[in-house]
């Protein structure tokens, strides 16, 4: 079967894997489509990120849908031929962390293409994948495209859990790439009131508006300056950049109280701590996901989100590097999908 695997920095190969076959309680999937996440990106463009290297090939891809092609033994809720969204978050089970229900922290976890651990725990970039059975979401109703933003609206509903309610609030979305794409959308369903994007680019922005901002703004400096009145207007920040510049922007323009969610992950950032401290300002982590995988899923068929509009460009499996390379061409792109098989 064929495998994307990534060697180094612009060493990205497509290479032929073999196939497995699924054991009990098991499926065997045929890939469909991917999606091409900011992690895979910083492995193809610089063989990792932070502290956190490439030491040997690794398969890509955590972002995928497929439909079931083969059932282990003892595997009920699912028929071959079904198309289901694949969650790529497997945790232990056993470990501290899991035994307190805290699963995006388990000390074990295997998620799809990450260098985190060593050996590599190879991703799902593949035409054939063999899943646990209970990490697959019936996707009955859905396209092969939409079943794979499952990944991307987990994050963004768990980064939404750790805002707290969102009823009435106003919210600030800082960088409108797939992530803060999502949250605009996870806000809304949650009932947020005003929504407020930021981002560089002119094409994020639209994209933005059409995902149901109220109001977006180019980020430059004094950009957030008219919410700044009264020690601020947000409630919530939901900071997808990474960039340490959106996050010192925003924090004059929160109240007193609000709550800043980290989700970008762009490298160690310097804060603004005394003006933060002097708005007793709550700052909170969104790592991952676990449930959520499976409420976004089921969001998504019941019709109250629709991520098609994000879905801005999709290349066949062949074409791997050309999608990556436009994966990253935020002038253009939102998510960038693989297709695996005509789907």
């Amino acid at each position: 079967m064929k495998s994307i695997v990534i060697h180094d920095a612009k060493d990205l190969r497509i290479e032929d894997r073999a196939e497995d076959a699924p054991g009990p309680g098991q499926v065997q999937i045929r890939l469909a489509r991917g999606g091409i996440c900011g992690s895979d990106l910083h492995y193809y463009n610089h063989g990792g990120f932070g502290t956190v290297r490439l030491k040997e090939p690794m398969i890509l891809g955590h972002e995928v849908s497929g439909h079931v092609s083969a059932l282990g033994d003892g595997v009920t809720g699912l028929r071959e031929g079904q198309l289901v969204a694949v969650s790529p978050s497997r945790p232990c089970g056993q470990c501290q962390f899991c035994n307190n229900a805290m699963f995006n922290h388990c000390l074990n976890m295997r998620f799809y293409g990450s260098a985190m651990p060593f050996p590599h725990i190879q991703g799902a970039f593949r035409e054939v994948l063999v899943a646990e059975a209970w990490q697959c979401a019936p996707a009955d109703g859905l396209s092969a495209g939409e079943a794979a933003m499952a990944e991307p609206l987990g994050v963004t509903l768990h980064a939404a859990r750790q805002a707290g309610p969102l009823l009435g609030k106003s919210v600030l979305v800082t960088g409108c790439g797939p992530i803060g794409i999502l949250c605009i959308l996870a806000a809304r369903r949650a009932g947020a009131d005003l929504v407020v994007a930021t981002d560089l680019s002119d094409f994020p922005l639209e994209m933005a508006r059409k995902a149901g901002a109220d109001l977006t703004v180019a980020a430059t400096e004094g950009s957030l300056s008219d919410f700044e009145a009264d020690k601020g207007k947000f409630d919530v920040l939901f900071e997808c950049s990474g960039a340490a510049a959106a996050l010192s922007a925003a924090v004059p323009a929160m109240r007193p109280g609000a709550t800043i969610v980290q989700l970008g992950l762009g490298g160690d950032m310097t804060l603004p701590v005394q003006a933060m401290t002097a708005k007793e300002l709550v700052l909170k982590g969104s790592f991952r996901f676990h449930g959520e995988f499976f409420t976004g899923v089921s969001l998504m068929r019941k019709g109250l989100i629709d991520v098609r509009p994000y879905i801005t460009r999709t290349f066949p499996l062949d074409d791997a590097i050309p999608a990556f390379q436009a994966a990253g061409d935020r002038s253009r792109a939102i998510k960038t999908q693989i297709s695996f098989a005509d789907a």
